[in-house]
C-alpha cells in the first residue's frame, strides 16, 4: 500500500531519519584483501577461503582457547570403543538454496571430502552415513583427534546441489551468514549476507575478497583505500600504515612456525648433525628484532606456547652456537677451503633454498640465512617463486631447502597436522609440508599411539617427547614464530584476528555510524 502524507507524523519522519545512518552503514560493502588465491570451488583446494569469507561452515567449530566447540553439529560422542563417533546436528539449519540441512546431506559432502585428498586422510575412516539427525563416522582404530579434524576447511559442508553427477563441487552452497554473489577464480570472491542464517545476522550487507600476491600492492591498496581490510604486511609496510590516522593495525601471534624444511636423504644434509649445524648458525634473535621488528618471535623449536604440550620453552638465545656448527661440519669432513668455504670430497658445501613472496617476510629471511650461512662456509641460492614449489620439489626429489611459514593449528589439535608431515605410513617418507626423505620408527609409534590415545596424561607426554625427538633430528628446522597481521579502515568496529586462521570474522564486523 503507497504511504499516505497523512501517516508521515513528526515521530515517524524522525524514527525514518535516526534509521538512515543505519541503513546507509550495513549497505556500505566490505573490501578484504589478502594474498591468497581461490583455485576453484571444491573445498579440497580452497576451503579456507570460502571457510573465512563465512560462506561455509564445519561440522565443529573452536572456541576462543582453539579448542573444538559445537559447529553445525550440537554435540558428538564416540562409542565405548571408540570406533564409532555421533555427531548430531543442529536443528532448523538451512543451505543457502532453500534446502535444509539434513544428516543426510552432510555426510554426503563429507563422503566427497574422503575421496579427495585432504586432512581426512590422516584418519582411518572406513564409514560416513546419516542415522536419523545424527552423522555417524566410522573407524577401523580409534582416532582421539578425530573432531579436530572435522573443524579443517576442508571438510566444510555443502549443500547436495553444489555437486554434480560426477561428485565435482560445481559451486558454493554452504549454510554460512553469507553467500556467493560471484566468484571469478583465481583472484575475486563477492558474498552478500545471507537473511536465513541460523545465527546471529551480520551487520554489514556485503563484502569482496581480492587475491594480491605482492605485499606492496596490498599495503597501497590499504593506504589509498581501495581495501578496508589487508592481511598480511611486511614490516615495513606495516610501519609506513602506522602513520595513518585512518588505519588501525593489529598484530596475533598464531600457532604457526617460519620453519625449512630439509630433504634428509641429500647427501650433504643426512646427517643429521649437518642439520644441527645449520640450525646453529642462525642468529634467530638478530632475524626477529631486525627483519620481523618483533624480538619475543625468535624460534628456536617448531611449537609455539600456545599449543601446550607440544612446547618445550627452548630459549632462543640458547639456539645460536656458531663455533659448534663448525665442530660439527668438521666431524662430517668438511674443510674451508681458500675463500674460507667449505669443501669436502672436492665438492662444495652448497645449497639451493626455494621461498615464496605471498609471505613477504620469508624473502628477508632467506636472505638473512644466506648471510648468516656464508660466515661458516656454506654457499646458499636462493630462489623465490611460487608456493607450490615446495611441495612439487618434495614429490619430485628436487628440493634441497624450502622455507615457508607451517601452520600447526590448522586444526585445534595439531597432531593432524603431524600426522600429514611426519605420517605413521611406513612407507611414507613425510609430507609435502614435513619431513623429505626422513623417517623415525620411534616418532611413527608415538604418534600411532597419540591419535588413539584418549587419556591426557598420556597424550601430554607423548607430545612432549615427539617435539624432542623433532628438535634433535631436524628434519624441519624453526626460525621464528609467525605474527598474522591486518591494516584495517579505522571506521571499522569489532575487528579481530583468529588464531587459528579459521575465520575473517567478517560477520562481526560492523561501520561506525
Amino acid at each position: 500500500m503507497p504511504l499516505s502524507s497523512r501517516s508521515l507524523t513528526p515521530r515517524s519522519l524522525l524514527l525514518g531519519l535516526a534509521l538512515l545512518p543505519l541503513a546507509a552503514a550495513a549497505d556500505r560493502p566490505l573490501s578484504v584483501v589478502a594474498p591468497w588465491e581461490i583455485t576453484g570451488p571444491d573445498p579440497s583446494t580452497s576451503g579456507y577461503v570460502f571457510a573465512r569469507m563465512r560462506v561455509a561452515e564445519t561440522l565443529v567449530d573452536t572456541d576462543a582457547d582453539g579448542q573444538p566447540a559445537p559447529g553445525l553439529a550440537a554435540s558428538w560422542q564416540p562409542s565405548e570403543d571408540s570406533l564409532t563417533w555421533r555427531f548430531a546436528l543442529r536443528e532448523g539449519i538451512t543451505f543457502h538454496d532453500g534446502s535444509p540441512l539434513t544428516a543426510e546431506a552432510a555426510a554426503a559432502s563429507l563422503q566427497h571430502a574422503l575421496a579427495k585428498p585432504g586432512i581426512l586422510d590422516s584418519a582411518p575412516i572406513t564409514g560416513i552415513e546419516a542415522d536419523g539427525n545424527e552423522v555417524v563416522i566410522k573407524l577401523e582404530s580409534p582416532f582421539a583427534p578425530l573432531p579436530a579434524l572435522l573443524a579443517h576447511s576442508t571438510t566444510l559442508i555443502l549443500a547436495p546441489g553444489a555437486f554434480d553427477d560426477e561428485g565435482r563441487v560445481t559451486q558454493v552452497i554452504g549454510t554460512g551468514p553469507y553467500r556467493v554473489a560471484n566468484v571469478a577464480p583465481p583472484q575475486r570472491l563477492d558474498v552478500e549476507r545471507f537473511d536465513n542464517y541460523w545465527g546471529e545476522a551480520p551487520a554489514i550487507d556485503s563484502a569482496s575478497y581480492l587475491a594480491v600476491g605482492r605485499g606492496e600492492t596490498r599495503a597501497l591498496m590499504a593506504e589509498s583505500g581501495d581495501a578496508d581490510v589487508v592481511f598480511t604486511l611486511d614490516p615495513a609496510s606495516r610501519a609506513r600504515l602506522a602513520r595513518h590516522d585512518r588505519i588501525a593495525l593489529h598484530a596475533e601471534p598464531l600457532p604457526r612456525t617460519i620453519v625449512f624444511k630439509v630433504n634428509a636423504s641429500h647427501p650433504i644434509l643426512e646427517d643429521e648433525r649437518a642439520r644441527q649445524a645449520l640450525s646453529l648458525a642462525i642468529d634467530r634473535e638478530g632475524i626477529a628484532a631486525g627483519l620481523l621488528r618483533d624480538p619475543e618471535a625468535a624460534a628456536a623449536e617448531l611449537f609455539p606456547a600456545s599449543l601446550g604440550p607440544w612446547h618445550l620453552g627452548l630459549d632462543a638465545d640458547e639456539a645460536q652456537d656458531v663455533e659448534r656448527a663448525r665442530e660439527l661440519l668438521a666431524e662430517l669432513g668438511w674443510e674451508a677451503n681458500g675463500s674460507g668455504m667449505l669443501e669436502r670430497d672436492g665438492r662444495p658445501f652448497a645449497l639451493t633454498l626455494r621461498t615464496f613472496s605471498d609471505r613477504p617476510e620469508l624473502p628477508l629471511v632467506a636472505t638473512a640465512l644466506q648471510d648468516q650461512w656464508r660466515e661458516i662456509g656454506v654457499a646458499l641460492e636462493v630462489e623465490v617463486g611460487n608456493a607450490s614449489a615446495i611441495p612439487s620439489g618434495h614429490q619430485d626429489g628436487s628440493l634441497e631447502l624450502g622455507l615457508m611459514a607451517r601452520n600447526y593449528g590448522l586444526v585445534p589439535d595439531p597432531l593432524g597436522t603431524l600426522l600429514d608431515d611426519f605420517g605413521i605410513d611406513p612407507e611414507a617418507m613425510g609430507g609435502d609440508w614435513g619431513a623429505m626423505g626422513w623417517r623415525d620408527d620411534d616418532l611413527a609409534a608415538w604418534l600411532d599411539t597419540l591419535r588413539q590415545e584418549a587419556d591426557p596424561e598420556v597424550r601430554t607426554e607423548l607430545a612432549g617427547q615427539v617435539a624432542r625427538r623433532l628438535n634433535e633430528a631436524m628434519p624441519v628446522v624453526p626460525v621464528a614464530w609467525y605474527q598474522q597481521t591486518a591494516a584495517v579502515n579505522a571506521e571499522l568496529e569489532g575487528f579481530s584476528i583468529d588464531a587459528l586462521e579459521r575465520s575473517y570474522r567478517i560477520d562481526e564486523l560492523r561501520w561506525s555510524e
